[in-house]
């Protein structure tokens, strides 16, 4: 009997306790948390659609190519339904515990977007992605209606270019204007949920966005090393330090039974690029170099070394042969 009463309890205490544990809508949300919620969720509609694409590789190329508009709205739509339709969040904003709040509520506590709310969203994030993507095909269909209305349709199809690229023009401004509400207010990020009244809002109360210490030390450690390597990489002449350690390492007596050999075919292939080379030029050592090869790369780099043999290369001169005629 005790350990009934006990559980009555808990439970009596946990269904009490319930509504205080819910999330205030009216809570700011940090502006980084809603950006990276947009890119987490980007990332997840090219993870899904390299996979799909993955599964015609075998197929003839181009197979997708035709119909890719539509796949990738089919595909976005089907998260959609999935995630934002179910749980009035999306990928993103579940791992980062948040979901959209109905600011067409009059209500202080947390309400989630209605059926229509949830498919504007919808319809104003794939539908202008889809009409940038197929308004090329979409002018060109207009345009052929034959030979009588060649020029009505040429003029209908200017007409509909011009409105396409005016509209997307003023689209874009607005999601700018608005991107820079959003800086200044920290709401609304898209356009379309500032059209539809979605607002990001906690999911869970008392949300820390917290970072590790040993995140933060990785972080910093990479791009500090990354930026060494930056600012490195252009001061080490590549090509000399491969001809200097190829020259310790195969030796000076090989190589100059290497060179005895490869008297022959020193004329036969560009010491850059490997191929019959075109306009032949010499730079100061035995090798022999196309003249667009040698030229393009003494521009690129001032202080260019033969990467057949180290020694540095001097001025391009062309190639001079004496062509020996034998009558039969």
């Amino acid at each position: 009997m005790a350990g009934l009463e006990s559980e009555d309890n808990q439970r009596r205490t946990a269904g009490s306790s319930g509504p205080k544990t819910e999330a205030d809508p009216q809570t700011p949300v940090l502006r980084i948390s809603q950006l990276d919620a947009l890119e987490l969720d980007t990332a997840l509609e090219q993870l899904v659609w390299t996979q799909f694409s993955q599964c015609f590789q075998n197929f003839r190329p181009g197979l997708l190519t035709p119909l890719e508009p539509e796949l990738r709205a089919l595909l976005h739509l089907l998260l959609w339904r999935f995630t934002l339709y179910s749980s009035s969040a999306t990928v993103g904003q579940s791992l980062l515990s948040l979901r959209y709040h109905n600011v067409l509520s009059s209500s202080p506590r947390y309400r989630p977007l209605s059926r229509k709310q949830k498919l504007g969203l919808a319809l104003l994030t794939a539908g202008p992605r889809w009409l940038q993507e197929r308004s090329h095909s979409l002018l060109l269909c207009l345009g052929s209606g034959g030979p009588v209305s060649e020029r009505d349709g040429g003029l209908l199809q200017q007409g509909l270019r011009k409105c396409l690229t005016l509209v997307s023009s003023i689209t874009q401004l607005a999601s700018l204007f608005n991107f820079l509400v959003f800086l200044r207010k920290g709401r609304h990020p898209v356009l379309a949920e500032r059209i539809v009244g979605a607002r990001a809002a906690f999911s869970k109360p008392d949300v820390v966005r917290d970072i590790t210490y040993q995140y933060m030390n990785r972080e910093l450690l990479w791009h500090g090393f990354a930026e060494f390597l930056i600012f490195l990489l252009p001061l080490i002449n590549t090509r000399k330090l491969k001809a200097m350690v190829l020259s310790v390492v195969l030796g000076g007596g090989s190589a100059d039974g290497e060179g005895a050999t490869e008297g022959q075919g020193v004329w036969k292939e560009c010491g850059l690029c490997g191929e019959w080379p075109t306009m032949p030029h010499t730079a100061g050592c035995q090798h022999v170099f196309c003249y667009y090869c040698i030229k393009s790369h003494s521009i690129a780099d001032p202080y260019l070394t033969c990467p057949k043999c180290g020694a540095e290369a001097g001025q391009p001169e062309p190639v001079k042969m004496e062509v020996e005629m034998i009558g039969r």
